[in-house]
């Protein structure tokens, strides 16, 4: 086996690619923005790379990956599955598999304490895949931190060459993460950005889509030929905003990604339907008596008479978001809308219940991912080249993920 150093030009889908003591760490936000609030939620959501992949050309028939995991455990919530690996082979899926062993985090959910414990790395191997020159993918687990320690195949390796694909960077909370998808590459922005035909660059943070500036500074520096945010259902659930500081800080998240893609399309996505938050605001919780019998579910607790104190819900923010790229478009013809609940809505949670009340189960994002696709990429679609006022569009050069602390550009 041959063993070939892990680089930025084989990582596909990370900002910053950390040394640790084992290996390579990817990020999905850079040094310098983790710095500015280092908050234990988002710092778990960046390090799980979401939409990482390791991309490369090869002969080989066979495939070692060396990486450390760390895995999850919520005490008194049910066992979390582990995390999963897929492997492309010239764009369809030929393998799945997982790492056994690595980092443990235990964290209790009713007193928030937190204990760690490190594990030794785990070998992942694919074997028997198909003669001849083929372009690998191996989509690193959705839901998992993963350290990446060594590489190995049974013949050489060279990164893909770029055939002029265009890139693809999307913001949102654990829905665009991929929180019950199946794999890494079924979340629903994956799969839309299969059917795209793009490169993805997901952004999407478990619990932690807050309009953060410096999430904003990151996409304006983030070379891209389309973006789209998916805003509201973090902000209900955490309770972080009131109506008047939501407006604002949409316009300024708006205003500085539009500092940097001045005329990119630019895609506004509400909430999905969530019945627990349609009308009555946050701050969400953990339904305590349903995890004692085993279940995972999430409650608001909020107050729906509190919508009249400028209380968010998902309706209040899908109508903000409506009449703000409406007003918007008016000088920015690149700015686009897009109800969530087009993806997912009231009839499909009769049909697709969201089993914690709050998720997407693998069936849904498939079905989101599906119709995201037909509206963005389809016909004269945001994201088509039809779609576009003024030029057509040029493929972005995806920027090699920074070894290191990162640059520190944009701060």
């Amino acid at each position: 086996m041959i063993t070939t150093p892990i680089t930025g030009d084989l990582v596909r889908g990370a900002l910053e690619l950390e040394r640790t003591e084992r290996g390579l760490l990817p990020h999905r936000l850079p040094a310098w923005a983790r710095a500015q609030y280092t908050d234990g939620q988002l710092a778990m959501a960046e390090a799980q790379p979401s939409g990482v992949r390791l991309v490369f050309r090869t002969r080989a028939t066979a495939v070692e990956l060396d990486t450390v995991p760390t895995k999850r455990v919520y005490l008194g919530a049910p066992p979390r599955p582990e995390g999963v690996y897929d492997l492309l082979v010239d764009g369809r899926l030929t393998r799945q598999g997982s790492v056994h062993g690595g980092n443990t985090v235990r964290v209790d959910l009713a007193t928030g304490a937190v204990e760690s414990e490190q594990g030794p790395a785990g070998t992942l191997h694919f074997g028997q895949l198909p003669e001849g020159v083929k372009d690998v993918e191996i989509w690193l687990p959705h839901n998992e931190t993963t350290e990446l320690v060594a590489l190995r195949t049974d013949a050489p390796v060279e990164p893909v060459p770029s055939r002029g694909q265009r890139v693809w960077l999307h913001h949102g909370s654990s829905i665009s993460h991929g929180s019950d998808a199946a794999s890494p590459s079924t979340t629903w922005p994956a799969l839309a950005a299969a059917a795209g035909d793009v490169s993805l660059v997901n952004l999407g943070f478990g619990g932690s889509a807050l309009l953060d500036p410096f999430t904003a500074r990151t996409m304006r520096d983030t070379p891209a030929d389309l973006i789209s945010v998916k805003i509201g259902i973090n902000l209900v659930n955490s309770d972080a905003l009131r109506l008047r500081a939501f407006i604002p800080a949409v316009h300024g998240f708006l205003d500085t990604i539009r500092d940097g893609h001045p005329d990119t399309p630019l895609l506004v996505v509400s909430p999905i339907h969530c019945p627990i938050h349609e009308d009555t605001p946050g701050p969400g919780a953990f339904d305590f008596e349903a995890m004692r019998a085993g279940k995972l579910r999430f409650r608001a607790t909020g107050d729906p008479a509190e919508r009249a104190a400028g209380k968010l819900t998902l309706r209040v923010i899908r109508d903000e978001l409506a009449r703000i790229v409406a007003q918007r478009a008016a000088a920015d013809p690149n700015l686009h809308y897009l109800d969530g609940c087009e993806l997912y809505g009231e009839a499909d949670f009769a049909e697709h219940p969201l089993p914690d009340e709050l998720h997407p189960d693998a069936a849904t994002h498939r079905l989101m991912g599906e119709r995201f696709a037909r509206f963005a990429f389809a016909g004269d679609g945001p994201f088509s080249p039809a779609g576009r006022a003024g030029n057509a569009p040029s493929a972005a050069t995806p920027a090699a993920p920074t070894q290191g602390g990162g640059s520190g550009a944009g701060r």
